[in-house]
């Protein structure tokens, strides 16, 4: 039996606009990673830029084809990272995005985000 008190749940559903180009580089791991910066915008609220990586992607090439001030929708978790830089060690706090899609397909966004939200609420049953 799982409850709200013994279960962490770290689910992010991001909307906005790409401030950037998507950045892509491989990592001394071996593995590849994808960054975006996204910039939400909500009235009466300050703006803020939000800081994504996609780890791995499954198909890079649709998240490379993005460009700047596109509507992107990103699922994903909240991570903070730490990595060797020059002088001691670094950090960076990021959302790590399992999904991320085009708001103009609107059916797929949709359909994430009903599946994510089912998955929240299984969690916190």
């Amino acid at each position: 039996m799982s409850s709200v008190e013994n279960i962490g749940v770290n689910v992010v559903l991001l909307r906005g606009s790409l401030s950037s180009e998507p950045v892509a580089r491989d990592l001394n791991s071996g593995s590849s990673v994808i960054g975006l910066e996204v910039t939400t915008r909500h009235e009466d609220e300050p703006t803020r830029s939000v800081p994504v990586s996609i780890f791995d992607p499954a198909k890079p090439d649709d998240i490379l084809s993005l460009v700047a001030g596109d509507e992107v929708f990103v699922i994903g978790s909240i991570t903070r990272r730490f990595f060797k830089v020059a002088g001691g060690t670094g950090s960076r706090t990021e959302v790590v995005a399992t999904d991320v899609v085009p708001t103009r397909q609107k059916a797929k966004v949709k359909k994430l985000v009903a599946r994510h939200l089912e998955r929240l609420g299984s969690a916190l049953e």
